[in-house]
């Protein structure tokens, strides 16, 4: 799985987590006793359901990030593949050298060979760090995204007063009534908040 995969399994993930909530306060608790004129097994709760994937392909945030987060695993991709070749043509070249007792000594050679191995210490620590970055910045997109959800559905529900709003992510629901679909008011409601980087540039 790539960087980018992964980049968007884990938001998904996130932004399932954060969907599964209940929304109004005045939902019963399961301590409570039920209400006697409420045949048990019945509910009254008010539920709605959220698209994750249109979530991740429509809401400016997250598509703006997705290509900056995207723009940053390719630039270290290309730093990583110079620092390798690099590797790779000392390496070819200290072997051909050696074959062709190209050393004026065994201690020149051993020389040469010591900092051939640290240029590969460096090559993979430079690997792992990049790496870092970019495990870090999707982890601070997650934790922005989380934040950007809930403020708005805390604001949304105010007037909706839902009792469940869950994440419809692939075949987690079986079967959703389109009526309590509010995918698109989710979207237009994080799009008119959101104040792009792009259109400030």
């Amino acid at each position: 799985m790539n960087k980018k995969n992964i980049f968007r399994t884990l938001s998904i993930a996130a932004l399932s987590a954060v969907m599964f909530t209940s929304c109004n306060n005045s939902a019963p608790k399961m301590d409570e006793k039920q209400d006697a004129a409420q045949p048990a097994g019945t509910t009254d709760m008010k539920i709605a359901f959220v698209e994750v994937d249109s979530i991740m392909s429509q809401y400016k945030f997250c598509k703006e990030y997705s290509l900056e987060l995207q723009k940053k695993s390719n630039n270290a991709r290309n730093t990583h593949s110079a620092k390798e070749k690099q590797l790779q043509t000392a390496a070819a070249n200290f072997q051909q050298k050696l074959q062709n007792n190209g050393f004026s000594s065994r201690q020149e050679a051993e020389s040469v060979q010591a900092a051939i191995q640290r240029q590969g210490q460096a090559l993979q620590e430079l690997q792992n760090r990049l790496g870092s970055e970019l495990d870090t910045e999707t982890a601070k997109f997650n934790a922005a995204l989380r934040d950007s959800i809930q403020n708005f559905l805390k604001d949304y529900n105010k007037t909706k007063k839902y009792d469940l709003i869950i994440s419809k992510a692939g075949d987690n629901i079986l079967y959703a009534d389109k009526r309590h679909d509010i995918t698109m008011d989710v979207i237009n409601g994080l799009n008119n908040r959101y104040k792009s980087k792009v259109e400030k540039k």
